[in-house]
């Protein structure tokens, strides 16, 4: 079969090396830790309120934190054993978060759950009201990194009318290979999550943008879209940040999303392919959100795996299966090198969002000299929002905020492109994402007034 490969969007974008080490890699099942511990707040929006207490006996499946509003997702537990404690435990990012401490015993999984079963293609039997609740229900977020509860995007705001579902299966953040192997290993299984969201958002047709480096799940998937109304396979070239939501779609509509809007107001809905197989394993098999697929990679490792991995898992239990941390470790990123953040410690844990767990040495995170900014615009060109980095990195340091508002600092999407090319080794998004906070800070505490 031949591919062609043409899609992409036009504005800025770079090609940092992939560093995919780990994109031959099957997926092997992580071994069960002795503790978990379970944030209420591993989504975009409320935490989750907790419904169980210490010394309470829970199984996989049981539902430990109740979604707290529209913009929240439920927590269940991947583990069976017992709560030994709830405190404020600093999450990867470092801050202090409500978490559920589980002492693992025997894997015992909730009776209403499927544990195992062939294939099930039934799309019909399920409504759409239905779709919606189970995935509500079974706390699916988000698996592309932003963790956005998956139930709101489902909800259709009157008067909207979504025409297409893109699922994002790029996965052009260099080194992460999770989206990959799930591709080739659950290609099936993806295709009903896939025919499932569909029906939630009833719409007709449904785009899979794959990046051209990822040519033996291209050929795997596209002649499997024929037993499914209306999916189609569209390769990508390879180009970060491709998975950006306005990128990717871009790339595969050729429609802009507007400043200030949403991929719905012009008719798209944007979903991760993780996200869509989460959505297969909880309609078909009434399975909670409690395990994701994990690359753990790194140069220096021993043995770097994808790995399919309870939810609450520390960073260190997972490196001591791939072979240790290597001793010329410097840094641990949840994610990737582009958009992952550097944990304090490898005692931080896996959440619903966490992609990746990176190692890195000293080479590989030494920064240059910062020297003086010589208005090349490197920083414009390939930004893939069409800002002006150096001109917002100003306005940070100096605390002009309506200027950064007025320079679109919002658009921005952090993801990396302007620091990556600056030739004056100037962390531009350090700055930016500064003064980005601020800027949010201050029209949050305008709305409250």
């Amino acid at each position: 079969m031949k591919i062609s490969f043409k899609k992409t969007f036009s504005l800025g974008g770079i090609h940092p090396p992939e560093n995919k080490i780990t994109a031959t890699k099957s997926i092997i099942s992580a071994q069960l830790p002795d503790m978990v511990y379970i944030s209420v707040n591993q989504h975009i929006g409320t935490p989750a309120k907790i419904v169980v207490k210490k010394g309470d006996s829970v199984k996989v499946g049981t539902l430990l934190g109740q979604a707290d509003g529209f913009v929240s997702a439920n927590i269940h537990s991947p583990v069976s054993g017992l709560i030994e404690k709830i405190e404020d435990t600093p999450s990867a990012s470092g801050y202090y978060q409500q978490t559920i401490h589980i002492k693992v015993q025997e894997d015992i999984w909730e009776d209403y759950i499927i544990k195992d079963s062939d294939l099930n293609r039934d799309i019909e039997s399920h409504t759409k009201e239905d779709i919606v609740a189970r995935v509500k229900e079974s706390g699916i977020v988000g698996l592309g990194g932003a963790a956005f509860p998956t139930h709101v995007k489902l909800f259709v705001p009157e008067g909207k009318s979504p025409k297409a579902l893109l699922i994002n299966a790029a996965e052009c953040e260099p080194y992460l290979t999770a989206d990959h192997s799930l591709l080739l290993e659950k290609a099936d299984e993806i295709l009903v999550g896939i025919a499932l969201l569909m029906k939630a958002l009833a719409v007709q047709k449904a785009f899979i943008g794959i990046e051209s480096n990822k040519k033996d799940a291209i050929k795997l998937i596209t002649p499997l879209c024929s037993k499914y109304s209306g999916i189609e396979v569209v390769p990508l070239k390879v180009k970060y940040p491709q998975g950006g939501e306005k990128q990717l779609i871009r790339a595969i509509s050729g429609k802009e999303v507007p400043s200030g809007k949403l991929p719905l107001d012009i008719g798209y809905v944007v979903s991760n392919v993780s996200t869509a197989f989460a959505i297969y394993e909880a309609l078909q098999k009434n399975k909670p959100l409690i395990e994701r697929v994990v690359t753990v990679t790194g140069k220096r490792l021993e043995a770097p795996s994808n790995m399919k991995v309870r939810i609450g898992t520390r960073f260190s239990y997972l490196l001591e299966q791939v072979g240790g941390l290597p001793s010329s470790a410097c840094k641990v990123i949840a994610g990737g090198p582009m958009m992952g953040r550097a944990v304090a410690s490898v005692d931080a844990v896996v959440s619903k969002g966490t992609s990746g767990i990176l190692i890195l040495d000293e080479k590989e995170t030494k920064r240059a000299k910062e020297q003086n900014c010589i208005r090349c615009a490197s920083c414009v060109s390939v930004c893939p929002m069409g800002l002006e980095p150096y001109l917002l990195k100003y306005h940070g340091q100096h605390s002009m905020h309506e200027n950064a508002q007025q320079n679109y600092i919002l658009d921005c999407i952090e993801c990396g492109s302007c620091s990556y090319s600056c030739p004056a080794n100037i962390p531009l998004l350090d700055y930016i994402k500064v003064e980005k906070n601020s800027v949010i800070q201050i029209n949050r505490s305008k709305n409250l007034k």
